[in-house]
């Protein structure tokens, strides 16, 4: 009995040690694994020629006692090249035309194969550093600040989380790294993502923009019914494809 207590606790302060050993692991360059998680997002756009979903945006501002909202059909294709049909509108009508209707057409403008290499998050566009490694939703993710290496809108400034396992974007965090307006004081925005199957999906978005006449306006998005426009996906299949080893 003796014996099987110490055998006992020389496992136990082992594996403490093992413990220890793999929490102290040094974190991987933060190039290696936005590299990495660029292979794997090329290699989910093989798995399903694009995808289609829904989306249900809410504008909100206090200030004028005002509300809009519109829902809309995005379908995507293969290359990533989004289209856009409204499907219902309600409230604010001003909302609808001179926000709502800019935000598709700038998104369906970025997304052609000739724009979207220059929002990409990638090298081409941002500098990035390795924050540290975080909990998301029970998964492990990686935190790294982005820094735009260009002074444009469509680029942002802020902090994105990429999951350990899959190398997905899990959260996205910032600001435009371009004033879009004068009229505009500041813009923050969360945009998130959750895995269905093997694939990763936009999940929600929201917007928070202080304009200097209309106050503060709060942009959600929230986004539905997403699926593949290919059927018959196996996702056992697709995991052990997408499962490759970071180089750290």
């Amino acid at each position: 009995m003796k014996t099987q207590i110490i055998f006992a606790a020389l496992l136990v302060a082992s594996t403490g040690i093992s413990l220890r050993a793999a929490d102290n692991d040094p974190l991987p360059d933060a190039n290696t694994v936005v590299a990495t998680m660029l292979q794997h997002d090329a290699q989910r756009r093989t798995l399903a020629d694009g995808y289609r979903g829904m989306r249900q945006y809410v504008l909100e501002n206090d200030r004028m006692h005002k509300q809009a909202k519109l829902v809309a059909r995005v379908e995507a294709e293969g290359n990533g090249a989004k289209h856009f049909e409204i499907i219902e509108e309600d409230g604010w009508k001003a909302a609808g035309k001179h926000v709502f209707r800019k935000m598709l057409a700038s998104e369906e403008e970025a997304s052609s194969p000739q724009e979207r290499p220059k929002t990409q998050v990638a090298p081409q566009n941002y500098d990035f550093r390795m924050v540290g490694a975080e909990t998301i939703g029970g998964r492990s993710t990686y935190a790294i600040d982005v820094t735009p290496k260009r002074n444009e809108e469509r680029l942002f400034a802020g902090r994105i989380w990429i999951d350990a396992q899959d190398y997905a974007l899990v959260r996205v965090e910032g600001k435009p790294a371009k004033n879009p307006s004068f009229w505009i004081k500041n813009v923050h925005f969360v945009h998130t993502y959750e895995k269905s199957g093997p694939l990763w999906y936009p999940s929600s978005t929201e917007s928070v923009t202080d304009v200097r006449v209309f106050g503060t306006t709060k942009v959600t998005i929230n986004y539905f019914d997403y699926a593949p426009r290919t059927s018959g996906i196996s996702e056992t299949a697709s995991a052990k494809k997408l499962q490759q080893p970071l180089n750290k």
